[in-house]
């Protein structure tokens, strides 16, 4: 074979060489592509099935994606997850869930809102069963006021209202223990309990000398959220406990009833109601304004939504007085306000909660929900009562000792002006 011959040869197979060296490099790139398409399926199945432990497998030194405006450093929280978990005295009994539950409750915490919070699944199935109108415990709501556990209201007929509690009482101890730096989800944890068990409260209220200690006995609480009374002269007396899923019927039955009865004055009663649902106050309010504005909700970006009230006007000719206390809140506000605001009815009474903001509940596919605000809300003419509450035309203070003598000058009040 000549010279020439054998230098073409050594061409060929320099290419085929050529060729082979990239097939194998390229089939070597799709293994290798192959196997990270794996392992990225696999991490993502781990943090869509252990969402707790996704910073400690795949994400401990990553920032957050897209929802920080600020530099942190997420190695804080989990070295502190591992200072817990090797350090802590009692770490055998701590359980992840726990630890990761308490930081989300840590974190709402962080904004300073005692409306808002974060609920286990537990606190948010005897929040539902709150709503619903039946659970077991002393029947009152509470809330923390001037960073103080407060009752906002005892509920008729219930133990606690029983038992003499009375809203704005100041909790300060529950079984002994200190209400101190307790939120409300464990004070009331601490509350509630079993028919039949007793808690004792220890209360701080104005016009005492001293402290005093209310022995409650828990039951089962059932409440209807609107009752009636037909009093002399015909009057009607119609009272909300709360503004929960029956509300919206029963008003409008007994404001019908009232309006084919040819009722000579109505009086709402809303002391000791602690709100509940918004659109429910709407309906409300639709027996005495319906076509007119509601209430007003300003969002943080300071656009509003107004609601329009919805109803039959059964009530709206019909001399109505309202009848409020310390106790009276958020939804309560919301219609104690707008007829206020529209002459519609006569305040009576004392000084409202002054709650003036709205929360939205989103529940969590484990069965926890956050309670977290997202506006505030507005009197039809502007009024804002966000920790003012709502002043009534006539003050009339109902005390202790009225309570005790079962006399309600409040009441007396309202059906002297009816009259």
């Amino acid at each position: 074979m000549n010279n020439k011959n054998k230098m073409r040869l050594k061409k060929i197979f320099k290419k085929i060489a050529v060729f082979l060296l990239n097939v194998f490099i390229l089939f070597f790139v799709f293994l290798a592509g192959a196997y990270l398409a794996v392992e990225n399926n696999v991490v993502k199945k781990v943090a869509e099935g252990e969402v707790v432990f996704l910073g400690k497998l795949s994400g401990k030194y990553q920032k957050y994606d897209g929802k920080l405006s600020q530099n942190i450093d997420f190695n804080l929280y989990w070295d502190t997850w591992d200072i817990i978990k090797e350090s802590y005295v009692g770490k055998d009994a701590l359980t992840d869930k726990q630890m990761f539950y308490g930081s989300l409750k840590g974190l709402v915490n962080s904004i300073d809102d005692p409306y808002s919070e974060f609920m286990d699944p537990k606190s948010t199935k005897e929040f539902e069963d709150d709503m619903s109108g039946s659970f077991e415990g002393i029947g009152a709501e509470i809330g923390i006021k001037d960073g103080t556990l407060t009752v906002i209201a005892p509920l008729d007929g219930t133990p606690a209202y029983n038992a003499g509690l009375m809203a704005g009482d100041k909790i300060l101890e529950i079984n002994s223990e200190s209400t101190e730096d307790m939120s409300i989800d464990q004070a009331v944890s601490k509350i509630r309990g079993p028919k039949g068990s007793e808690v004792v409260l220890k209360i701080f209220r104005i016009g005492l000398e001293d402290f005093k200690d209310i022995s409650i006995t828990r039951d089962t609480i059932v409440i209807k959220s609107v009752s009636l009374e037909v009093l002399n002269d015909n009057i009607f007396l119609i009272k909300i406990n709360a503004f929960n899923g029956d509300t919206d019927s029963l008003f409008s039955q007994f404001a019908k009833q009232a309006f084919d009865e040819k009722a000579k004055g109505v009086i709402l009663d809303l002391r000791n109601n602690p709100g509940g649902y918004l659109e429910s106050s709407v309906l409300v309010l639709g027996e005495w304004v319906s076509g007119q504005k509601a209430l007003i909700e300003r969002f943080s970006d300071e656009h509003e939504t107004e609601y329009t009230a919805e109803g039959s006007n059964y009530l709206t000719n019909i001399p109505s007085v309202v009848l409020i206390n310390y106790g009276s809140a958020s939804a309560s506000e919301i219609v104690a306000g707008a007829l206020q605001d529209y002459g519609k009815a006569t305040i009576v009474g004392e000084k409202s909660y002054g709650k003036g903001s709205v929360q939205m509940i989103k529940n969590m596919e484990d069965g926890s929900s956050v309670k977290i605000t997202i506006a505030k809300w507005l009197t039809p003419l502007g009024q804002d009562i966000n920790k003012e509450g709502i002043n009534p035309d006539e003050e009339v203070e109902l005390t202790f000792e009225d309570f005790e003598k079962d006399f309600d000058p409040q009441l007396e009040k309202a059906l002297d002006l009816l009259k």
